[in-house]
């Protein structure tokens, strides 16, 4: 699966590619230059059950890592996720 991430000064998103289909989409918005708000997370229906969400969750966590940011989930399903995993600590704001 490819994880592409497009991104402005404004806002963003890691989509999920899969033989050229979307398998899912996670979008963001920056609040400041230090971190961004992981604002909503869906998944294809195909693709459900597959491990997308989460795999769209830790690029975000890798991009944050790479480049000293914090991230905010407010998306139910990101925040979930923060919530059950301590090792995302560094990067929550």
């Amino acid at each position: 699966m490819e994880i592409i991430q497009e991104n402005d000064e404004r806002r963003g998103f890691f989509k999920a590619m899969e033989d050229g289909k979307e398998a899912g989409l996670m979008t963001y918005n920056w609040a400041g230059s230090t971190k961004f708000i992981i604002d909503h997370t869906e998944v294809n229906p195909v693709f459900k059950g597959k491990g997308v969400g989460l795999q769209l969750v830790m690029k975000a966590v890798e991009y944050a890592r790479a480049n000293n940011l914090k991230i905010m989930p407010l998306c139910p399903f990101a925040k979930s996720v923060f919530d059950k995993n301590a090792e995302l600590a560094d990067v929550l704001f």
